[in-house]
């Protein structure tokens, strides 16, 4: 005689009904009120009624705990009590996976897990990504042991107090209190599996895997960008019944001393002198493929300092569309040193450079003319701002004005 027959009637079937009995009536009614079926509010609250009714009973350690103690002995963790399996993991089981709101919202793959994959960085720089690379990488990896095909020996049978599961449910009852745990199988010792001593894999000694040494090829295209993966699919560990995951390696690019990268482009800094700037000329930049690119600035252009001009086409590869990104170019003005030239010298370039700009001063302004521009000292000029960037409040560096 049961306490409660409440998940009984959830299921529609008798106290007395066997396990084929309890898994047929499930199975009707979830495919009657599951929400992909049938969308109603009410149909959700049917089907996770029935789900939580056949996951108790399904089991034959809660069966017998909920036919002794009805729902009170259901409390304890998990949803509607006893902890465990959610909807979408039982509804798999039948069905292939599929959960809905209450049970998670994500779908769940049916048949063996899949393992973890492994993931590592491959350093390159800025040449391997404009060229391409290709790495041998060695990999350390767990694989199923080829002398037993991963069984751990010979006669293997699953065990029959976990079902293969390698854990089992424990209850006790503490006075009023039940205790419901899950505990390390004791009669497989956690494998799922039960194989004779004298029948254990001489190569694994029942472990079921072995260690091996793998080289992959990891082919880096050009144009592959920082972040960017190249994945090796069901490279990854191998156990029994999981299905290996993949190994990823993914693109970390290194800092260049030269160029700087910004998606497809390429950006440099280029130092020119100033007769170049002024009068035009030419100068080189040395590529990534290690080719020189021959940069030419005609007569009368004039570059002006920090000023960018743009080389089309010599930029990085493009992936998938071909073709090259831009190469962006920042002028420095490299200037000639004091008394480069002639007082004679200097006048022709007089003749030749812009006018001076007005000095503008105004008229009738009362104008100090005993000021001299020298160089900036530091042990002398040590409160000015080319020295002592903190004091905001001092006038220009190097200005001093002479004794009268």
């Amino acid at each position: 005689m049961v306490k409660d027959t409440k998940y009984y009637d959830t299921l529609g079937v008798s106290p007395s009904a066997t396990a084929a009995q309890l898994k047929k009536a499930y199975r009707v009614g979830a495919l009657k009120y599951h929400p992909d079926k049938n969308p109603s509010p009410e149909a959700a609250e049917k089907f996770k009624e029935m789900t939580h009714a056949y996951e108790v009973l399904s089991d034959p350690e809660k069966r017998d705990l909920y036919d002794q103690f009805g729902e009170e002995g259901m409390q304890g963790g998990g949803p509607g009590g006893m902890g465990g399996m959610d909807g979408s993991d039982i509804f798999s089981q039948f069905f292939g996976g599929g959960g809905f709101g209450g049970f998670g919202g994500a779908e769940r793959p049916s048949g063996p897990q899949r393992g973890k994959d492994i993931k590592h960085t491959i350093s390159c720089s800025l040449e391997e990504l404009y060229k391409g690379r290709t790495a041998k990488l060695a990999l350390n990896k767990t694989v199923l042991c080829k002398s037993c095909d991963g069984k751990g020996g010979k006669n293997v049978k699953k065990c029959a107090q976990c079902n293969g599961s390698g854990m089992r449910f424990v209850t006790r009852q503490m006075g009023p209190m039940i205790q419901r745990f899950q505990t390390t199988c004791d009669k497989c010792h956690g494998e799922g599996d039960i194989v004779a001593a004298k029948d254990k894999c001489n190569a694994c000694k029942g472990k079921k895997t072995a260690n091996e040494r793998k080289i992959l090829e990891v082919h880096i295209n050009p144009g592959m960008k920082a972040g960017q993966r190249v994945v090796f699919s069901g490279e990854g560990d191998q156990l029994p019944d999981i299905i290996p995951g993949d190994v990823i390696f993914v693109i970390d690019e290194q800092p260049h001393k030269v160029f700087t990268r910004e998606g497809d482009d390429l950006y440099y800094e280029a130092k020119i002198d100033l007769l170049t700037a002024l009068a035009g000329g030419s100068f080189a930049i040395k590529h990534l493929n290690g080719d020189y690119l021959k940069i030419d600035i005609l007569p009368g252009e004039v570059i002006a300092p920090g000023e960018i001009k743009v080389v089309e086409g010599k930029g990085m590869p493009i992936q998938r569309h071909g073709g090259h990104g831009d190469l962006f170019v920042k002028f420095e003005i490299e200037f000639p040193e004091a008394n480069f030239a002639t007082e004679e010298q200097l006048k022709t370039l007089e003749k030749v450079l812009p006018p001076r700009a007005p000095l503008g001063i105004p008229k009738k302004a009362e104008v100090d003319d005993s000021c001299l521009l020298t160089n900036v000292d530091p042990t002398k000029h040590k409160k000015s701002r080319a020295t002592d960037s903190d004091d905001e409040d001092e006038g220009p560096a190097g200005v001093q004005c002479a004794q009268q």
